[in-house]
């Protein structure tokens, strides 16, 4: 009797083994994607004010007093964000010595007004150093770009995956799984650090925005039918 359930239990079984395993058969792997190049609209910029001597007092008054101008100057421009950040005093040696200290600190300004930021960059490099600049998308345009482009990739997908149940003779497809990726976003643009203020009038900096390339890739398996 056991061995007969056994037996039983093993006719039983089969066609669902069968099944697990058929439905792992004829799946192909495809990717396709779509790219669009789209103008940068927002500028994004890191200043400093940094001071170094043997009076760390000292040396703090006059950075927080050039970061409390810099941001009174910048405040009433609503279109650009401001940020403070990065503050440190630090020891520089020599042979293996204290020598001086040196007091930093960072500001960071984003606007898509960059004619704006731009102009107000050459005022508040009278006191500050440019650390970097570069150019980005917003949010907003790259969520209504990314939006666009994941439809015109999942219809290359489609298109794709068509073309190899054609090509192979059979009925239809079915996804397995789907991934979605997108790329783009930011663009560095170099800049030299200066270790000195500037106390001369600065003329703005030239600003030429450029554009990028905003890409969205679609890869997954599908099952022929």
């Amino acid at each position: 009797m056991k061995v007969l359930n056994s037996l039983l239990l093993l006719v039983l079984s089969a066609p669902l083994f069968a099944h697990d395993i058929d439905a792992h058969y004829d799946r192909i792997h495809l990717s396709a994607s779509a790219q669009q190049q789209i103008d940068n609209d927002t500028l994004i910029v890191m200043l400093y004010a940094q001071e170094e001597g043997g009076d760390v007092s000292s040396l703090a008054d006059s950075v927080n007093q050039k970061i409390r101008r810099a941001v009174e100057i910048v405040k009433p421009h609503e279109d650009i964000k401001l940020q403070t950040s990065a503050y440190s005093t630090s020891p520089v040696y020599h042979n293996n010595k204290i020598n001086r200290w040196r007091v930093r600190q960072t500001i960071r300004l984003e606007s898509r007004n960059m004619t704006r930021l731009s102009e107000l960059l050459g005022v508040l490099q009278q006191q500050l150093a440019l650390q970097n600049m570069q150019f980005a998308i917003s949010p907003e345009l790259k969520n209504r770009t990314d939006d666009a482009l994941i439809s015109k990739a999942l219809a290359a997908f489609d298109a794709r995956a068509r073309a190899v149940v054609k090509q192979l003779g059979r009925k239809a497809y079915k996804i397995v799984d789907l991934n979605i990726a997108t790329t783009g976003g930011a663009r560095p643009y170099a800049m030299v650090a200066r270790d000195a203020m500037m106390t001369a009038k600065v003329a703005a900096p030239a600003v030429e925005a450029g554009e990028q390339t905003v890409q969205v890739s679609v890869s997954g398996q599908i099952q022929l039918e």
